[in-house]
């Protein structure tokens, strides 16, 4: 079987983080962290057509670090309100989705995740742990355990082998708790060893084998480096200590029950409610992928449609088009942030029935013609709504 084990907490917060906070309800509910997630999980199910797949979050209790060391993680902020508002309703999506989500008082989502790859891997099962969490590195293991790290954004993914992460590190997954525990973590807030950097943490462990083989040999390095090794000694070891994932978790998942079983009713009424109308269709089809077919209707059409694109050169066409059309439905293309930088182009949908669009290049959508025609228009359609209104 081949198993996707997603780390909800990180991925969400990607989400949030990549999408602007303006994407919104007409009923005024944030919905840019769950509209990533979920865009996220259908990218995950069309790409890699696991057989099964979980989720594990942590909870907000403390867990067996903080108790080791008080200060874990205390420079981190609180979650802004509309972060935290949309974790629940990340987790309603995947229970309209009939998703295994595991979590435990006391244990991080990151050790739920290597306590199950570890099990999959005994019983023969191909996993992928998906993430934003470079802790997840130590738990690579050729054939049978890989990470998807998101990189960025919603959709900018690496997939890591054994190669792979020694390629990105200079150490192999098996050492990467050591070179982190050298290295520090922001994060987390566990401070290095001054002086090794990613660099030198990679060299010393090629060279030695282990923090015990770099400590017991620090006199052969320079002066610097000699005294910080021996004066962060214990730093580092206290960092190991904290950076090794469990595997031994108390959490009980059959593999086999966790294939993705959708409710389509329940599905279809949320998905409403959150106004995702983009994304319906883009479900069904992965789920179609993986041999998951909508048992009832769903009140769409899931058919994916290929864009047909026309060049608009001429504003004075361009106004033409968009005064004829009874209800516009445009996208804008930014040179940075939305609503905070320049419009690039904008794309018209001209029939929706079959994805015609039409392409408004940047001297066209910066025309005053097609400005005061989008102005007018008392129909109008956009992802960025707010951000157009105010280019505009």
């Amino acid at each position: 079987m081949k198993l996707l084990l997603l780390d909800g907490n990180s991925l969400t917060y990607r989400a949030f983080f990549a999408l602007p906070t303006d994407m919104a309800t007409a009923s005024g509910q944030v919905t840019n962290a769950v509209f990533g997630f979920t865009s996220m999980f259908i990218y995950m199910v069309k790409e890699h057509q696991p057989d099964g797949l979980m989720v594990a979050f942590d909870r907000p209790e403390p867990t067996f670090r903080h108790e080791a060391n008080p200060l874990y993680k205390a420079q981190r902020e609180a979650a802004p309100d509309i972060l935290r508002q949309q974790m629940g309703l990340v987790r309603e999506v995947l229970a309209a989705l009939n998703v295994t989500v595991v979590d435990m008082a006391g244990w991080e989502a990151d050790d739920i995740l290597a306590t199950l790859a570890e099990r999959a891997k005994a019983e023969g099962h191909d996993v992928i742990i998906v993430t934003g969490d470079r802790d997840s590195y130590q738990l690579v293991e050729d054939p049978h355990v890989r990470v998807l790290y998101n990189k960025r954004g919603v959709s900018e993914y690496a997939l890591y082998d054994e190669a792979g992460i020694q390629e990105k590190t200079g150490v192999t997954p098996a050492l990467y708790p050591q070179y982190a525990a050298m290295r520090g973590d922001p994060s987390d807030n566990l401070e290095g060893i001054p002086g090794v950097g990613e660099k030198t943490a990679a060299k010393l462990l090629n060279q030695y084998g282990s923090l015990d083989g770099i400590f017991a040999h620090a006199g052969e390095q320079t002066p610097k480096l000699q005294a910080n090794l021996r004066e962060f000694e214990q730093r580092a070891r206290d960092n190991l200590a904290l950076m090794v994932l469990r595997r031994d978790a108390p959490v009980e998942v059959d593999f086999t029950s966790l294939a993705v079983r959708p409710d389509d009713a329940e599905v279809k009424r949320l998905f409403e409610f959150l106004e995702f109308r983009s994304l319906l269709p883009r479900l069904y089809d992965a789920l179609g992928s993986i041999g998951v077919a909508a048992t009832g209707p769903l009140g769409v059409s899931t058919e994916v449609l290929e864009a047909e694109v026309t060049d608009v050169d001429d504003p004075a066409v361009a106004a033409s088009l968009i005064a004829g059309l009874p209800t516009l439905d445009v996208i804008a293309t930014w040179e940075g942030e939305p609503g905070r930088s320049d419009v690039t182009g904008l794309a018209v949908v001209t029939d929706p029935a079959v994805a015609d669009v039409a392409w408004l290049p940047t001297a066209v959508a910066h025309d005053t013609e097609v400005i005061a025609a989008l102005s007018a228009h008392r129909g109008v359609r956009s992802h960025n709504a707010k951000a157009l209104m105010r280019w505009l």
